[in-house]
């Protein structure tokens, strides 16, 4: 590691703005995050960038202004890409998009073969990986077949064989049943890794993350943590998710509570 790297967040996207073609709207309008340390929420409603925002972290989208680095190095080769990509893992939103071969043990240990390890070694850290998830049995499973949360633990087993230093997730809790959530729940609280966790489920950001961000016009802006609170009742027009459901995790407008900084609330 160069002494460079030493002084730098692992993952920085710097005034990074982006736009679609044929879209008037400017989808992130200098935007800057850094990451590497500790586990980040990021929260807006529905079409407000949040995707485009980790697609820009990963590499998949050029952002038209700014730039993305790692380790302080901007990346912009291909090989400079390739380098980023092996310390950072992103676990799609849909388990199908990232699940394509025919058994688990195959899936998981494809990621640890495009490293470099020996058809053996890739399949004992896959073997690991899986254990350490509780899917003990599950090798010879067939993806297509497993559950919804199923897949979505083997999903994370393919990034996590890989080793890396930092997460993205992408609403890792979305359509899972209660038990599988506090299972999710667990595992991240459990992973000594750096985090950039995407949700709707304010309930969850409020027992993983350690801080938040919020996604509104393309911007980024810092939420406190105390704000990330799940309650019903039939208040209309709740701001949260974007979709109108007052039964949703919602922050009340205008409203700005802060917490002193500490532990994530612990699963019930």
């Amino acid at each position: 590691m160069s002494e460079k790297s030493m002084h730098h967040p692992l993952l920085a996207l710097d005034h990074a703005s982006y736009h679609y073609a044929g879209r008037d709207l400017t989808v992130l309008d200098d935007c800057s995050i850094a990451l590497g340390s500790g586990k980040v929420g990021l929260i807006g409603p529905n079409g407000s960038g949040k995707t485009t925002l980790l697609q820009c972290l990963m590499g998949i989208l050029r952002p038209h202004k700014g730039v993305l680095r790692f380790k302080g190095e901007v990346v912009a080769s291909k090989e400079s890409l390739r380098i980023m990509r092996r310390h950072v893992g992103f676990v799609f939103q849909q388990a199908d998009d990232q699940l394509f071969s025919p058994t688990v043990l195959e899936d998981v240990a494809f990621g640890p073969l495009n490293l470099g390890l020996t058809p053996q070694e890739a399949q004992a850290a896959a073997r690991n990986t899986l254990a350490s998830l509780g899917l003990d049995g599950y090798e010879d499973r067939v993806c297509h077949r497993l559950s919804g949360g199923e897949k979505r633990l083997v999903a994370l087993a393919t990034v996590l064989a890989m080793t890396p230093e930092l997460l993205l997730l992408d609403e890792p809790t979305n359509d899972l049943d209660p038990a599988m959530r506090k299972r999710i729940i667990h595992i991240v609280n459990e992973l000594p890794l750096a985090m950039l966790i995407v949700s709707h489920d304010w309930d969850f950001l409020s027992r993983t993350v350690f801080s938040c961000l919020a996604m509104e016009d393309g911007r980024l802006r810092p939420v406190p943590m105390a704000v990330l609170h799940s309650h019903r009742h039939g208040e209309a027009g709740a701001v949260g998710d974007g979709d109108g459901d007052p039964h949703r995790p919602h922050l009340h407008g205008g409203r700005s509570i802060t917490r002193e900084q500490g532990e994530p609330v612990p699963p019930e």
